[in-house]
């Protein structure tokens, strides 16, 4: 068990100390989730407009470098191969071989050559290699060679009772090898044997090159021979052994006569024209699989890779090299330098080193271990600015000099060669070199605060930057041990990931809002126009420059790319140049990027899955043309109802299809090379739209009228060499189309012509309404003065009620007066007793108080003022006398019965007992006032 756990430990260390490094050309990985369809890829071809197409089990694939599409195979079986000759798709399958032309619909459409031609395939024959020879076209399966004459339409075959392995082009003549047999030429439509060599017998072909004046012939597992005085020759390459350890499937010869090899369980191998190794690319490195079913260079040299499981895309020409550490040995590269012929990477798990241009393994400096913050070669040493504190390299070894967490980065002191400066966690500290060694003599007293950024503005007075702090202008003494004042410039504000650099003579300070440039005049920062082009604001991810003095150039790092100012070839000026490589593909620490110069305008870029180097030698400008593939239009109301629509005839579209969707594409394979797209839509946006990565776009619901549709495309700063166009109308709808217009017009003269006559007859009748309410407005008037003349008479005849009853009640007073005169009279007579004379008085007294005459008088008064009363109780009580009626009268006026009894000669006690017997005939209840009721009668 301990003997196991050491052998582990050696293990990981051996591992620590070497880590295999080898630079590849960018990548692309596309899978069969990517593609939609299925794993294997047979054969890759690509057509002038740059599409790629690949022969996949599921059917024929169509990359135009923005989108996948998958078509089918007609007979739902494999596509074995794919060719494109001139911009016609000729693929083979199981049984059924055909053509694929474009519609004017932008999508691709099948027409089968072996069914026109009637042919009579050989059972469970499949079409694996298609080659095109003037106006032949040739089908090879693995038993016949089917050759089709484009201009006749006539097909000859050409058996092989040993099969077919693969046939070749080479010198305009095509060649196949015969199992067993030899290598045969096609000559006028026959086969002919050309070359035979027992090595033939033994060994399938994968490729026949005429290669540098000598024919070629590479085998699946025994290499490259060379044709030489009628026989085959080992080629005395250095990658013999290399061969011979893996079966090749397949291969091709690039344009610049090196060779790229597919292997079965190894990736790919690309050898030199003179068959030296210039690398190894396989899964470990980035490939999707190390099955190499086919290999394909493009226009653009770009090499593609048909896999077992997969597609894959290599820059093998890009201007970028990547070292991917995806074991995570390395880590992110913070720092790097070429020093004594050695590449130095420091990480944020330590310093690694290797030969320069070499594929060796990095090799860990032991005492290294966390992060490296800054590499520098001062007067032929290289310090290295270490977490730990600050190391001398010398031979793959780490010295630590000084023993202070955190060196940020070390800098000469302007005029003294023995001193030097570097900025720590805690402050800045003093290097002396005594005795050719260099020591830590002491750290600046007065400033404590972290220095990663610092410059020197004369030998006693540097600027020190912290994001978060501020910039600090410092003054020291003489003898740099102490800080004699720290002012805090208010010039320019802190802000994240800010950063301070000294380019020529000036100090630069670098943040969101610009670059600022020092001026000694004004004592304060200002905004310096030509600097701040290194960046816009609204690309800013980090304030941090780098400056390669071996090249004089500025470094900037945005979200679009690498910005670089130096100067001018013919002037002083300075240049502004942009590397296409935005932050979203270099996957870099933002505020830690990192830049060095290593050779011949390679530079070394550290990102956080370790580096790339870019060679500036290999840019060039990305002229290209954009494609507007596909068209289509639907009804959003109804479902599944898009329609693709000709992408080349004026579009006319009724009204409620009016949703449209427009695919664009831009045929680059370049990884690193983004292409962004533009649009407009003339008739609704006029203005282009903001530059974006989208390769479609859909606008819905558009209103009627004619529309331009305009979309141009941009890889970096070159704009596409054309603007794709379309031109459409969106019909009015039904209800304001021209018969429907018409329909309004008429129905508006005849709605007019109605409301003409409605209003005339409603006037009419308005004119006699009005008439009518005038005549009634009279009646009323007349109505209202004969009214108001029966009010005045009504109000006279009341007058005169009133008179009269003022005239009854004086009458009845006087009648009462007069009574109670006589009563009074008539008792003072009959206190004078026996005058008999007295009696004749008394007598005419009684017949004056029972006089019928002032009754009927009384009477015919009340009638005139209440005429209907006597009736009415009457009516109510016949049963009523003279005498009761007499009563009711007297109780209607309202008198007492004190004021009756005069008026009945009577005692006011037989007033009371006639009430009573009137009750009585009146059937009044006791509780009811005999009073209130005759007067309520």
């Amino acid at each position: 068990m301990k003997s196991t756990k050491l052998l582990l430990f050696y293990l990981i260390f051996f591992l620590r100390l070497f880590v295999f490094a080898q630079e590849q050309p960018p990548i692309q990985v596309y899978t069969p989730k990517v593609y939609g369809a299925d794993n294997q890829n047979w054969s890759i071809s690509q057509s002038n407009e740059k599409f790629i197409y690949v022969a996949n089990n599921k059917g024929l694939l169509e990359f135009n470098g923005a989108n996948w599409k998958v078509y089918e195979s007609p007979n739902k079986t494999i596509v074995r191969s794919v060719k494109v000759i001139r911009d016609v798709v000729y693929t083979g399958c199981y049984m059924e071989f055909g053509f694929w032309n474009r519609t004017d619909f932008g999508l691709l459409e099948y027409t089968s050559l072996s069914k026109k031609l009637q042919i009579e395939f050989l059972e469970d024959e499949e079409i694996w290699n298609i080659m095109d020879v003037d106006e032949f076209i040739l089908f090879q399966s693995l038993k016949r060679i089917y050759v089709y004459n484009k201009n006749t339409e006539h097909i000859n075959i050409i058996d092989s009772n040993s099969g077919v392995y693969k046939i070749f082009k080479v010198n305009d003549g095509v060649y196949f090898q015969k199992p067993k047999e030899g290598v045969f030429k096609i000559t006028k439509g026959k086969p002919t044997l050309a070359f035979e060599d027992p090595i033939f017998y033994d060994n399938y072909l994968i490729n026949i090159y005429n290669h540098l004046g000598e024919l070629l012939f590479q085998t699946e597992d025994n290499g490259f021979f060379v044709w030489k005085e009628g026989r085959l020759v080992p080629w005395d390459i250095s990658t013999n052994n290399l061969l011979l350890n893996d079966r090749i499937y397949c291969s091709t010869k690039l344009k610049d006569n090196t060779f790229i090899l597919g292997s079965i369980s190894n990736g790919i191998i690309h050898l030199s024209a003179e068959g030296d190794l210039l690398s190894k690319i396989n899964q470990t490195d980035g490939l999707s699989n190390n099955t190499v079913l086919s290999v394909f260079e493009d226009i653009d040299n770009n090499l593609w890779l048909g896999l077992e499981n997969g597609v894959n895309c290599i820059n093998i020409k890009s201007p970028y090299r990547i070292y991917n550490d995806d074991s995570g040995e390395i880590g992110s590269v913070n720092t790097s330098i070429r020093y004594k012929n050695n590449l130095y990477i420091g990480t944020n798990q330590g310093l690694f080193y290797k030969p320069y241009n070499s594929n060796n393994k990095y090799k860990f400096i032991e005492g290294t271990q966390g992060a490296v913050w800054c590499l520098k070669n001062i007067n032929d040493t290289l310090f290295c600015g270490h977490n730990s504190g600050t190391f001398i390299i010398e031979e793959g070894r780490a010295k630590l000099i000084v023993d202070v967490l955190g060196t940020w980065d070390i800098k000469t002191i302007p005029g003294n060669n023995n001193f030097l400066i570097q900025g720590n966690y805690s402050g800045l500290y003093i290097l002396e070199k005594r005795n050719n060694t260099w020591v830590l003599r002491n750290k600046l007293d007065g400033f404590d605060i972290s220095s990663r950024f610092f410059e020197f503005l004369t030998q006693t007075e540097l600027f020190v930057s912290h994001e978060y702090k501020g910039v600090f202008k410092l003054k020291l003494n003489q003898l740099y041990n102490n800080v004699l004042s720290i002012i805090k410039d208010s010039s320019v504000t802190r802000d994240s990931k800010s950063g301070l650099i000294k380019y020529g003579d000036n100090i630069l300070y670098a943040q969101s809002n610009g670059v600022f440039k020092y001026d000694v005049k004004a004592n304060s920062f200002q905004k310096d126009t030509i600097y701040s082009r290194l960046y816009e604001t609204n690309d800013y991810t980090s304030g941090k420059l780098q400056y390669t003095p071996e090249t004089n150039k500025l470094w900037a790092f945005s979200k679009k790319g690498i910005n670089y100012l130096g100067p001018n070839q013919l002037s002083n000026s300075l240049k502004l140049r942009t590397i296409d490589f935005p932050s979203i593909i270099r996957n870099d620490v933002s505020g830690y990027e990192n830049i060095v110069y290593l050779t011949n305008k390679k530079y070394l870029v550290g990102i956080t899955t370790g580096y790339v180097i870019i060679d500036l030698n290999r840019f060039e400008n990305h002229k290209h043309k954009i494609f507007l593939n596909l068209i289509s239009n639907s009804n959003l109301k109804k479902i599944d109802s898009k329609v693709i629509v000709d992408r080349f005839a004026y579009g006319e579209y009724s009204n409620n299809e009016n949703s449209l969707s427009f695919h664009f594409n831009v045929p680059n394979y370049d990884k690193y090379a983004l292409t962004e797209f533009q649009y407009k839509l003339e008739g609704i946006y006029d203005n282009w739209s903001e530059w974006s990565t989208g390769s479609e776009v859909f606008f819905e619901n558009l209103p009627f009228g004619e529309y331009t549709f305009y979309v141009r495309s941009r890889i970096g700063d070159e704009i596409s060499d054309n603007i794709e166009k379309y031109s459409f109308s969106i019909a009015r709808p039904w209800y304001i189309s021209n018969v429907a217009l018409v329909l309004y017009v008429v129905f508006i003269a005849l709605f007019s012509v109605l409301m003409h006559n409605i209003y005339k007859r409603y006037y009419k009748k308005q004119r006699e309404k009005l008439l009518q309410k005038t005549q009634r407005e009279l009646e009323l008037k007349e109505l209202e003065n004969k009214e108001q003349l029966m009010r005045y008479n009504n109000e006279k005849l009341l007058q005169d009620i009133e008179n009269k009853n003022r005239e009854l009640s004086l009458s009845t007073m006087n009648l009462i007066k007069k009574n109670e005169f006589l009563n009074n009279l008539k008792k003072e007579l009959k206190k004078v007793s026996g005058d008999k004379s007295l009696n004749n008085v008394i007598k005419i007294i009684d017949q004056n108080l029972n006089n019928s005459d002032d009754w009927q008088t009384f009477e015919e008064a009340f009638n005139n003022t209440d005429k209907d009363f006597i009736k009415k109780i009457k009516s109510l009580h016949p049963s009523l006398t003279n005498n009761d009626l007499r009563l009711c009268t007297y109780l209607r006026l309202n008198l007492s019965s004190k004021e009756i009894a005069p008026l009945l000669n009577i005692t006011p006690r037989s007033v009371e007992v006639k009430r009573y017997r009137l009750r009585k005939k009146l059937d009044l209840p006791h509780e009811d006032s005999l009073t209130n009721y005759i007067l309520e009668l």
